[in-house]
């Protein structure tokens, strides 16, 4: 017995850690942009980026063990009842109690260490990674600022630098705009030459910010926000700034309710004792309590569903342990959240919100496991269902290959498809493919559609938890939920072509390794690169179908999905094809110098009045602009339909020291097609000279005709890379440059565009060398491999896209790095692989 114990320990134990490695990445994946990010933008040292790396981690495991210890318990049980073993051990006397009995010290020692780590480790974790997150908030701060971009992350402030300087532990900025935005309709401005920004450099006593900024050469410009005509100029030859940060979600790589997380657990069970009056309701602190002890337990109730399922997979295997894993896995944690959101709507209590898919599944798990001792109904019922999961999944994945005499006689679209493919290929007299071609693609394309379901199914799983919370507070219908996950799907889809095509050619080359197939071939005269060039072929043409994807129907979906997941989250409506743009920089001409009586002309059919009336804009002809201005819009609404601006206010500077040289306003500014020019509607215009004004001009009715930006130039597109085709994108990025907005991400984004499908090749490539090293280890080092070797690219990929974000690396060296690196590896491991 205790040789026994030992084997099915040992079996359920390794598929458990391969699980719990896999769904440990699955989360890790969202937020390893985040951290790399940090080390790129050196916002944070290596040091504190592996402390980051190990705070996060305890709130992973929390959902892990638990996933862990159920995939562990269905493959182990399938891999050992798909061969027959289970039934051997039965018939020398265990019963289905002997196989709880053993199981079950697997799943008390994953309580043990659950309970430690959300008692214990999660708080401690959580409260030290919100301390961590608040020392390098204000140091990423001050590095994020790009040249030419518009920065809103300051409170109350808006900035905008020509040029940055990284420096060590600084930073120097030329050509400085600084908008104080405290009063919205009359910010304050500030201008310098140059400036120095210093983290942690706060002044003695002030403890608003830790990012200071000390200006050089510049002015301050204050206008009064009830008498237009009470105008304050001053200037400096040196001025500090502090610069106070404001909510950056882009720094935030913990969960959102973290704090709540990082409560010590005495602390969390006396406040969730009694309500804090304007605190934070008793309910959801008790909600939190049960939460840390729901999921260890859920290790001992998943057991008591595992061990009947895994003992009922007769034929599947570990592929039908796996398709039954994520099932359950997704009806375990879809009731666990619908419980916990039902118990935040004050629905249910908090204990039955919590634990009610516990008790569930305990339920479901005792009365699995009296079928299993008397065979009855229910038992065969789920022996069928794995046997239809294993009949439609690979040969070597269910473990029972299909002879040839037992298949059925009607032909299947499969047969009929390759049929008429070869009569085909021999009308056209082509060797390619060959009947062994077709077998190995065959089981490539089989094993590459189940890891396709298998890691979509887990992407969805998880997004579907993140969203139940807003689905029952906002009651959204059931078919804008789908429709979402729908559209969702194809961004998935093309999310993990590349790790399906990984693990597609590390499983077919491995099984065809570990039963001697591919040594059969080789004694046939055939090298082993004409045994892989069929999967080879097949991953370019999934290369291409995935570049085709994403130009054809990937982003309409991600339009969609988008929009209807702002009605999930009751975020108002907006239109995601043209949001209006608050700050725009203008274009900047070769003109030559205008005076000011050329500049401001009334319009046409105005100009007997214009040369009459008080009101009307005239300006002495010898006060003259210089050539070529640096010129800033800034709105609060624009309507593109209509072309016109409400509130406009545009600065002009001095190329050269960037001194504010003229500042026009206007209450409402619109497009007159007839003559091709901007009207300004009841304004006023300042000229300055340093630190005076030179001329002060109110005006009902004036036109601009330096100002040459036409209606077309504010109408900026706010899209995502993903939501664009190659070409818009391109278009895109040229059409942003001319405003001044900061196109260098989406330049590495439209590289990736034709650098990432090609990585499906290139993992195929590296895979198939491990494939043929693994030998006889079988499936699971196949898996382990995979894991492995896709973390190691997400790393280096997310690492150089970083990189290219912050204008460290080309664009282009940036997305295709990656795809040389591994392409290389793999090549040069293939070649070095005995034919």
């Amino acid at each position: 017995m205790r040789i026994f114990t030992r084997y099915i320990l040992r079996e359920v134990v390794s598929h458990a850690m391969l699980g719990g490695a896999l769904f440990t990445f699955v989360l890790f994946v969202g937020r390893l942009g985040k951290i790399v990010d940090l080390v790129v933008r050196d916002s944070a040292s290596v040091r504190e980026v592996v402390r980051i790396v190990a705070y996060l981690l305890p709130d992973a495991m929390t959902v892990a063990i638990p996933m862990a210890v159920l995939v562990g318990i269905l493959l182990g049980l399938s891999r050992l009842a798909s061969d027959s073993e289970i039934t051997a051990m039965r018939a020398c006397g265990m019963s289905a109690m002997d196989f709880v009995r053993i199981v079950s010290i697997v799943s008390v020692v994953a309580l043990s260490i659950g309970l430690v780590n959300s008692m214990y480790l999660a708080p401690r974790a959580a409260t030290a990674l919100l301390a961590l997150e608040n020392e390098l908030k204000t140091t990423q701060a001050s590095f994020e600022v790009q040249p030419r971009v518009f920065y809103e992350d300051f409170k109350n402030i808006v900035l905008y630098v020509q040029d940055v300087k990284p420096a060590a532990g600084a930073a120097l900025w030329k050509h400085v705009f600084v908008a104080d935005l405290t009063q919205p309709a009359n910010p304050n401005i500030v201008t310098a030459d140059s400036a120095i920004v210093v983290s942690g450099a706060a002044a003695p006593g002030d403890t608003s910010s830790s990012v200071r900024m000390h200006l050089m050469n510049g002015g301050e410009h204050k206008l009064s926000p009830t008498n237009p005509d009470q105008y304050d100029i001053s200037t400096f030859s040196d001025s500090d700034m502090p610069l106070q940060p404001g909510a950056q979600d882009d720094t935030h790589v913990s969960r959102m309710d973290a704090p709540l997380l990082a409560l010590p657990f005495r602390e969390l069970y006396r406040r969730a004792q009694d309500n804090v009056p304007g605190g934070v309701p008793a309910r959801l602190y008790r909600i939190e309590l049960n939460r840390r002890l729901s999921y260890p337990f859920a290790c001992l109730v998943l057991m008591l569903v595992g061990v009947p399922l895994g003992l009922s997979s007769k034929r599947g295997g570990k592929s039908t342990g796996f398709v039954v894993a994520i099932i359950v896995v997704l009806i375990y944690y879809f009731l666990s959240s619908v419980g916990v959101a039902l118990a935040k709507q004050q629905k249910i209590s908090p204990f039955l919100g919590v634990w009610g898919a516990n008790l569930l599944f305990s339920i479901v798990g005792l009365v699995l496991l009296q079928e299993l001792t008397r065979g009855g109904a229910i038992i065969a019922a789920l022996s069928s269902f794995g046997a239809r999961i294993a009949g439609m999944l690979p040969s070597k994945l269910g473990g029972h290959p299909v002879r040839e005499e037992q298949e059925s006689d009607v032909p299947s679209l499969e047969k009929i498809i390759v049929t008429r493919a070869r009569r085909l290929r021999s009308m056209l007299h082509i060797r390619f493919p060959l009947l062994l071609d077709e077998y190995v693609m065959r089981e490539f394309g089989k094993n590459f559609i189940i890891g396709l379901f298998g890691f979509s199914a887990i992407l969805v799983i998880f997004t579907f938890f993140d969203l139940v919370g807003d689905i029952i507070r906002n009651k959204t219908a059931v078919v804008t939920v789908g429709g979402y996950l729908l559209n969702l799907l194809p961004f998935i889809f093309n999310s993990v072509v590349p790790i399906c095509s990984l693990v597609a050619a590390l499983l077919t080359f491995g099984s065809l390794s570990r039963t001697s197939e591919l040594t059969a071939m080789k004694a046939t005269g055939i090298s082993i690169y004409r045994i892989v060039a069929p999967v080879l072929v097949l991953t370019l043409v999934i290369a291409a179908g995935l570049f085709a994807f994403d130009e054809n129907l990937l982003p309409a979906a991600n339009r969609r999905q988008e929009a209807l997941r702002s009605v999930i989250k009751g975020k108002p409506a907006q239109t995601f094809l043209r949001p209006e743009r608050k700050w725009i920089s203008g274009m900047t001409g070769q003109d030559l110098p205008i005076t000011t009586s050329e500049v401001m002309q009334t319009l046409p059919q105005s100009a007997e009045s214009s040369q009459t009336s008080p009101n009307a804009l005239a300006l002495p002809a010898s006060v003259k602009l210089s050539p070529d201005p640096a010129r800033i819009f800034y709105y609060q609404f624009f309507d593109p339909d209509k072309n016109v601006f409400a509130n406009l206010t545009i600065f002009e500077f001095n190329p050269s020291t960037f001194n504010l040289q003229r500042r026009i306003f206007a209450a409402s500014v619109r497009w007159d097609p007839q003559v091709g020019r901007w009207v300004f509607d009841n304004g006023w215009q300042r000229t300055f000279a340093g630190d005076t004004i030179g001329s002060y001009q109110p005006f009902t009715v004036a036109t601009f005709p330096e100002i040459k930006e036409q209606p077309y130039y504010f109408k900026k597109e706010d899209l995502q890379s993903q939501e664009m085709s190659y070409g818009e994108l391109e278009h895109y990025i040229g059409d942003l440059k001319l405003s001044g907005f900061d196109t260098m991400r989406l330049r590495v984004q439209l590289n990736r565009k034709l650098a990432y499908p090609l990585i499906t090749f290139i993992m195929a490539v590296l895979a198939i060398p491990f494939a043929l090293s693994m030998g006889k280890r079988g499936g699971l080092a196949g898996m382990g491999a995979a894991i492995g070797i896709a973390i190691g690219y997400w790393v280096i990929s997310s690492t150089f896209e970083a990189m290219g974000n912050v204008n460290t690396l080309p664009p282009m060296l940036a997305a295709w790095t990656p795809d040389i690196l591994f392409g290389f590896a793999g090549a040069y491991l293939l070649l070095r692989t005995p034919t």
